[in-house]
């Protein structure tokens, strides 16, 4: 049997309890066509690039699957009917990833942290940084001066030339 990585976005207006409803009915799918499903990861509710049948957020869930293509096949042709699913992508692995996934891992490095979307070593405020020394202003002063040589008056306009 063939081993597969199964992402799927469900709907933003569904429960979280929903969510995990749809799950079981997908696993009950591969299940009795053979196959198994390993490690499932709720990656949660999460904003969206762009909208996707007016949806602005979707629940990101992750599924490992070892099962018969036919199963597979199965699961993204009831994926594919249901509203409640907005896409799903499945990709073929050579072997599925020990512990927890990326995404799953960002997330726990940002608890650690104990910060919301952390910026790093960022400066708090604005006057903070230091801009160092920026040198001669290459354009020239205000009053036209500098490299680029004297103003000429523009023509048509009060004081200008005629």
């Amino acid at each position: 049997m063939a081993l597969y990585e199964h992402v799927f976005l469900a709907r933003q207006d569904l429960s979280q309890q929903q969510v995990d409803a749809l799950v079981e009915h997908y696993k009950g799918i591969i299940t009795a066509a053979g196959g198994s499903v390993g490690r499932v990861e709720n990656w949660g509710l999460k904003s969206l690039t762009y909208r996707v049948n007016k949806n602005r957020k979707a629940y990101y869930t992750l599924m490992d699957i070892t099962a018969p293509s036919a199963a597979v096949k199965e699961v993204e042709r009831q994926q594919g009917l249901s509203e409640d699913v907005l896409r799903f992508l499945t990709i073929k692995v050579d072997a599925h990833e020990e512990g927890v996934s990326a995404m799953m891992q960002k997330r726990e490095e940002r608890s650690e942290r104990g910060e919301r979307g952390g910026f790093g070593d960022r400066p708090r405020s604005f006057g903070d940084r230091d801009r160092g020394d920026r040198g001669p202003r290459s354009f020239g002063d205000r009053d036209g001066g500098g490299d680029r040589g004297p103003r000429r008056p523009r023509e048509g306009v009060e004081g200008g030339a005629e």
